[in-house]
């Protein structure tokens, strides 16, 4: 999609970075996807055996490059993991692919990139414990169900109230907003939210899916949210992660603004925001534990 190409494209001329900063991850291997997905999904979806029914729930046809592109997907998040709990924060300028579920995928979303990464974390034990803070407009489901009932990730979802998915899934906090809503009770929202994860343990890791999304201008958001109100939120994320010293994971999830440009600027934001905790790395450094012997099971 052009939008990936003109956010890197942004970034690679503002100055702020070396070229050094921006790597072509490797894909996500079949063991890792493997943490999160049952081995029938992973198989057809490699394989190109997909119903009918499943690849209209995807949203796009099924082609070997398109499971490559998931597949690299998913590893830029893995690679982003690795990196924020070396240098304080990294960025995948993709992913956010939060409807997969365990067994099936959903909204454009084939394998679900965060929960993947979570996983593979935790197998590699660099991190015990994470926290999702999803952004998007629509609601993570897919990341819900796989973490439920799990104590080492916790995940709040803040979204809007009619929109996809029509099914929702639980997250450990969900906040719904009215059609319409707009900067003063998204932002409000966003406090809610980030005062409820400040009462849990300090993460090892927080995973920020930002999502362009609750912009006005977007096409299938239904909230009414400046792009200044994308910036707040967006700063009031990266103040948290530096308030509690937890290494931070950015990843793009959606964006339908008619006009592409829009997108890119809102999630050129939310990348050069993040950026700004390197400067203060270390602060408490993540944790250094074992997680759990349950820590690499999926659930759904």
């Amino acid at each position: 999609m052009i939008r990936y190409r003109l956010l890197r494209e942004r970034l690679q001329q503002c100055g702020l970075f070396q070229p050094t900063d921006f790597e072509v991850p490797p894909s996500a291997t079949e063991q890792q996807l493997l943490l999160v997905h049952t081995p029938d999904w992973v198989t057809r979806v490699l394989a190109g055996n997909l119903t009918g029914d499943e690849i209209r729930r995807i949203g796009f046809p099924w082609s070997l490059q398109m499971v490559e592109r998931c597949r690299r997907s998913t590893g830029a998040t893995i690679a982003a993991s690795r990196a924020a709990l070396e240098d304080g924060v990294a960025a995948n300028l993709a992913g956010g692919t939060h409807h997969a579920f365990a067994d099936r995928g959903a909204g454009y979303c084939v394998f679900n990139d965060v929960a993947v990464a979570a996983r593979t974390m935790q197998q590699e034990l660099r991190m015990r414990s994470a926290l999702v803070l999803d952004g998007d407009v629509h609601q993570g489901d897919g990341t819900a169900a796989i973490f439920s009932g799990d104590p080492t990730v916790h995940t709040f979802s803040l979204h809007a109230a009619k929109a996809f998915p029509v099914r929702r899934m639980q997250s450990d906090l969900d906040i719904e907003l009215p059609p319409g809503t707009t900067d003063s009770r998204y932002l409000e929202a966003w406090q809610q939210g980030l005062s409820w994860a400040e009462q849990l343990t300090r993460p090892d890791l927080v995973y920020f899916v930002a999502g362009a999304d609750p912009w006005a201008g977007d096409t299938l958001g239904g909230l009414a949210v400046s792009k200044a109100g994308l910036r707040t939120r967006d700063d009031l994320v990266v103040e948290f992660c530096r308030r509690r010293g937890c290494p931070l994971v950015v990843v793009m999830a959606g964006g339908y603004a008619a006009v592409v440009d829009d997108i890119v600027d809102i999630q050129f934001y939310t990348v050069t925001a993040a950026q700004k905790l390197t400067a203060d790395w270390p602060a408490a450094g993540p944790a250094s534990a074992v997680p759990p012997a349950s820590a690499a099971q999926s659930s759904d």
